[in-house]
């Protein structure tokens, strides 16, 4: 006998509903509209791309504005084509800024903002051109630690080695291709909190609840000199100083601590050359832009922003409630990678690498013309602000929704968005640009620890408390691979800058490779 399927739920008819309406809307756009005249300009220098052309109005989709936009650029190649996305900035007093998401029919004509009458001004920007695969299994799982890991980075330069810091005094590299423990970094005297690989890959830093940096040679995993002393407490986070900055053969690493100050350390003589004093509770994390500045925030309710050549404090952040627990800087990517890039090709000179991350991070950051690095911060007060600490003091927007303390913050390489982790068990995505809220990411049953995107901006990694990690798409706000496997909770993750590899590390003491 034929086994009966049962009736549909009454949740399965709504979502059927739901899923027929979505379509009918994209697929309707009325025939009988005309023409609409689009004129493109590039985001980054406001110069306009070719003359206003006429599009049908059922032909305007992001496809074939992006097919336009080519054929203009004379990019007839399909090699050459470089995908893009376009938005549309309001005149008048309240303007604001509409992402063309599907067609200009639903995002300008429809809801008033545009009438075919109008000539439509499309600002664009380049998309990455390779895409990143979404990790689905788990490569390899490497005992080694003695206690939790607490803090996990990729080199720079590849998905080959990547170093973490654990509870039981040391920090490990691993080769990720073998799955593998390379070095062992033996010498601080109580947990590793904070890890980093310096911006060319050569150097790993490691700081620790003994109050101590470490520097250590990244390939021979051997220590470099003396450890950095000078903190009264342990450090909390550390932010090397961006490669286009360094003067030549003298990096300088900031480092955080629970003692209320940063020290700024000349990596090679081993001395602060500066100490930054003024915030009046523990600094919880330090990031140094591409600018010069160093933005660091506290349990204070602060953040603090300073010149890294003299240490003086050019302005205070001042909106937060609560402690200020993380901060993220638009342009972190591009500064954490320097002069390598998706192509694996590394200048020969030193001064070309100069060059090459120089210019890697002004491509960045320009917007009309103009070096724009926002910044974000996250509270114990439930609430994030987006910055942009060059033209104010005030915040740009208040990013409200979580329902707990928010942990986590980072900017996508494209800077077009902002993901957030926090104690309410959600991941949250924002628009980079105003702030402007986007979705939830439900999924995790407890609270999330950290979050990383892909290289390419398609895809977010989170890890939770709930001893998984998952895997979101950002365009459709879906699930896109759930990674269990941890046997406890994930604390730390990090996504290889370029794509292939995912690594995390928790409670487990287990490291865990993922690859697509």
């Amino acid at each position: 006998m034929a086994t009966l399927l049962p009736p549909p739920s009454k949740r399965q008819k709504t979502e059927i509903a739901e899923k027929a309406r979505l379509q009918q809307d994209i697929q309707s756009i009325p025939d009988n509209l005309g023409s609409i005249r689009v004129q493109f300009f590039d985001q980054a220098t406001g110069s306009a791309t070719g003359p206003a052309v006429s599009v049908p109005v059922a032909d305007a989709t992001v496809k074939n504005l992006e097919t336009l936009l080519n054929t203009l650029q004379g990019n007839e190649d399909d090699d050459d084509r470089v995908p893009y996305r376009f938005t549309y900035q309001s005149e008048g007093k309240d303007s604001q800024t509409i992402d063309i998401l599907a067609d200009l029919y639903h995002s300008l004509l429809k809801p008033g903002s545009k009438t075919t009458e109008d000539t439509v001004h499309l600002y664009f920007t380049p998309q990455a051109v390779f895409r990143v695969k979404a990790v689905s299994r788990c490569s390899a799982s490497i005992a080694g630690h003695g206690e939790a890991i607490l803090a996990t980075s990729f080199s720079p330069v590849n998905s080959s080695t990547m170093v973490t810091g654990s509870g039981d005094s040391t920090a490990r590299i691993w080769d990720c291709d073998t799955g593998t423990p390379l070095h062992t970094l033996k010498g601080h005297t109580s947990w590793v909190l904070a890890v980093s690989y310096s911006p060319n890959g050569a150097m790993v830093a490691t700081g620790s609840m003994d109050n101590s940096v470490r520097i250590w040679d990244a390939k021979k995993g051997q220590a470099l000199g003396a450890p950095l002393k000078g903190h009264a407490k342990w450090i909390t986070s550390l932010a090397w100083e961006p490669y286009h900055l360094q003067q030549s053969g003298s990096p300088r690493i900031a480092s955080a601590s629970k003692d209320s100050t940063v020290r700024v350390w000349d990596v090679i003589s081993k001395r602060a050359d500066i100490v930054l004093t003024g915030h009046k509770g523990s600094v919880t994390c330090v990031r140094w832009g591409g600018t010069g500045k160093i933005y660091t925030s506290s349990h204070d309710r602060t953040i603090k922003v300073w010149n890294s050549q003299n240490g003086t404090l050019i302005q205070t952040l001042s909106a937060h409630a609560h402690r200020v627990n993380h901060l993220a800087l638009s342009t972190d990517f591009v500064l954490r990678t320097a002069f390598y890039d998706h192509t694996g090709k590394i200048p020969d000179s030193e001064a070309e690498k100069v060059a090459t991350a120089k210019k890697r991070f002004e491509q960045a950051a320009t917007i009309n013309n103009k070096i724009v690095e926002k910044l974000v911060s996250a509270s114990d007060d439930f609430t994030m602000y987006l910055w942009d600490p060059e033209s104010s003091s005030k915040p740009v927007a208040r990013l409200l929704g979580h329902q707990k303390e928010v942990n986590h913050v980072t900017f996508s390489p494209d800077m077009a968005y902002i993901a957030s982790a926090g104690f309410d068990n959600h991941v949250k995505l924002w628009n980079g640009r105003d702030g402007k809220f986007i979705t939830t990411f439900r999924g995790h049953v407890g609270a999330v620890y950290q979050c990383c995107f892909s290289a390419d901006s398609r895809l977010l990694v989170s890890s939770s408390k709930d001893t998984t990690l998952k895997v979101w798409n950002v365009r459709t706000g879906k699930l896109a691979m759930d990674l269990p496997g941890h046997k406890d909770e994930v604390f730390a993750v990090d996504w290889s800058p370029d794509g292939q590899k995912v690594g995390s590390g928790g409670k487990d003491k287990a490291v865990r490779i993922w690859r697509h």
